[in-house]
């Protein structure tokens, strides 16, 4: 299927692994041309040069800059004035008991969470309507919807970022310009995807882990395993497109099953 992508400009954040950089391999697989990004060169370079060397016509270059903080939003805004889609991807998270979490770290997860989508948003948002047509989206998580009782401020800001998006939406009446969030259920992350490309005695242990984690951890999940960056990346390149034109204010869920909810 024709994603009906090839020239859009893109903006992925925090995207040099991960859920993130999938992203940027789709959109680029669909033609778009798209801007990854990381807090440092380093991380940026080596992500362009991962996925040139699976797909040497990716229309891929970076921003590297701290999304968590205005100057560097700010700094992505002066290096991309215009944009066609956002996709708010930066995210952090931590274990950690409530009653340890400091006002420090609460703001943190806010600024980096919520805050650099807010930013982000802001600056684009009226391009997109004086052009009629752009794509911005929430990377949230079913965490939004089942608090983690182990990392409630993480729960929180994903909550957060689904007000955001449905109140963005809500001033997008009558154009083409949508704002959705996506809500990927537990997804394997840079680190996960490492420890399974191992021998395979540790493979071994990472199927009991993965056995273990959805019988205890998330025992509502009907896939009954992690979820592949790139079947979270399928989905948003989807919500992306001209094609999802009729998605709009909506909580798109990518969660394997382990929301139990029907609303």
């Amino acid at each position: 299927m024709d994603l009906l992508l090839k020239n859009k400009q893109a903006f992925v954040s925090g995207s040099t692994a991960g859920i993130g950089l999938a992203i940027v391999s789709r959109l680029a697989r669909e033609g778009a041309q798209v801007w990854l990004n990381g807090r440092t060169q380093e991380r940026v370079d080596a992500a362009i040069a991962e996925i040139k060397h699976c797909d040497t016509a990716a229309n891929v270059q970076g921003v590297a800059a701290d999304l968590g903080t205005s100057e560097g939003c700010a700094k992505v805004v002066r290096q991309l004035p215009e944009l066609d889609i956002l996709v708010n991807n930066l995210g952090i998270f931590e274990p950690k008991p409530f009653e340890q979490i400091t006002d420090p770290e609460w703001e943190k997860l806010f600024a980096v969470n919520v805050l650099s989508g807010v930013r982000l948003s802001r600056a684009y948002l009226s391009g997109m309507k004086e052009r009629n047509w752009g794509r911005i989206i929430f990377i949230s998580s079913e965490s939004a919807l089942q608090i983690p009782a182990e990392m409630i401020h993480y729960g929180a800001t994903k909550t957060a970022q689904l007000a955001v998006a449905r109140g963005l939406a809500e001033t997008c009446a009558s154009t083409m310009v949508t704002v959705n969030s996506v809500l990927p259920g537990p997804t394997a992350s840079e680190g996960l995807s490492e420890f399974v490309g191992q021998r395979p005695e540790e493979k071994q242990m990472w199927k009991e882990f993965e056995q273990d984690f959805f019988k205890n951890a998330r025992p509502t999940s009907i896939l009954q395993r992690f979820i592949a960056p790139e079947e979270i990346a399928n989905v948003v390149a989807f919500v992306c497109s001209p094609l999802a034109s009729a998605i709009n204010g909506a909580s798109v869920r990518a969660d394997g099953g382990v929301i139990k909810s029907i609303a």
